[in-house]
């Protein structure tokens, strides 16, 4: 398989890149980690007139804690970089343990956290753990930035309020919380490189055995990563108890709408969910740290 012919730029700012790409007009098309869009191009699936890489954009590469906004991830962060951040294990573990569960070794050297959120993947690791953790995501256009939740930044399969013409995801930010622990597990067919059959994030904030605020999110159930808002409301201000957290599981099977294909029947995801959910609230409520 071969690439088709495109032209190619390399702008040395933001600024520029963005001007190119309103230019260049939706034809053409941001490289960032190329882990996607390559590998469609060569199976015919994508054919941009050109390609607009951000490899000059070093700021983007930047993982900092700012006190009083929390952890900012930029966009061209790869997912390796992610996993291995100490900045990251020490506010997020959660996440550098998601970005572990990502694909593999080759895919996490390359794949940026901003290539895998603009692809819109529902199967995606990283979405439901920032999204348990009340993400938000920062977009540079030719009018401007602009910053939306993350839980309202997916449309679709594949699809995002990301503007076709001009935008760039520039950043990711965690918000500084009280949250006590949080967790994401997911199941493949197979230990290494498995796109999620379903996957769950967690983010607990405890009072004693008392669960005082809970978010749950839900991958690869739905067209886009859902709140199981209601499966929340089952547990807060209780006592945790492994029944309660059952309750919980059989509640989050209601949030989702999963889809039947070679990894799983809908009836499949919807008993993981029931299962994935109480082990996933259990993990963040006993394991004590974000």
């Amino acid at each position: 398989m071969y690439l088709p012919d495109f032209d190619y730029y390399a702008p040395e700012s933001l600024a520029e890149a963005t001007a190119l790409l309103v230019e260049l007009g939706p034809a053409a098309k941001p490289l960032a980690g190329g882990t996607d869009i390559l590998v469609k191009m060569k199976n015919g699936l994508a054919s941009p007139s050109a390609l607009v890489s951000l490899k000059n954009l070093t700021e983007l590469r930047d993982i900092r804690w700012e006190p009083g906004r929390g952890l900012v991830i930029g966009a061209l962060a790869t997912h390796n970089q992610i996993r291995d951040s100490e900045v990251v294990q020490q506010h997020f573990l959660s996440i550098s343990q998601a970005a572990h569960q990502l694909a593999n070794n080759q895919i996490r050297n390359r794949g940026t956290i901003g290539g895998n959120l603009v692809n819109a993947i529902p199967s995606a690791d990283l979405p439901p753990i920032l999204i348990a953790l009340g993400a938000s995501v920062t977009m540079v256009g030719p009018d401007g930035a602009r910053t939306v939740p993350l839980e309202s930044f997916f449309t679709g399969p594949s699809c995002c309020v990301i503007e076709p013409e001009g935008e760039i995801l520039t950043e990711i930010v965690i918000p500084e919380q009280d949250t006590t622990g949080s967790t994401y597990i997911k199941f493949g067919l197979r230990k290494s490189g498995a796109l999620a059959v379903v996957g769950v994030a967690t983010a607990v904030t405890m009072d004693g055995d008392v669960i005082r605020k809970a978010r749950i999110c839900l991958g690869a159930v739905y067209k886009v990563p859902v709140l199981a808002e209601e499966a929340a409301k089952v547990i807060e201000g209780k006592t945790w108890s492994d029944e309660l957290l059952e309750q919980a599981g059989r509640t989050a099977v209601g949030c989702c709408l999963p889809i039947s294909d070679i990894r799983g029947s809908d009836e499949y995801r919807r008993d993981l969910v029931r299962v994935f959910t109480r082990r996933a609230l259990k993990r963040a409520i006993t394991q004590g740290h974000v």
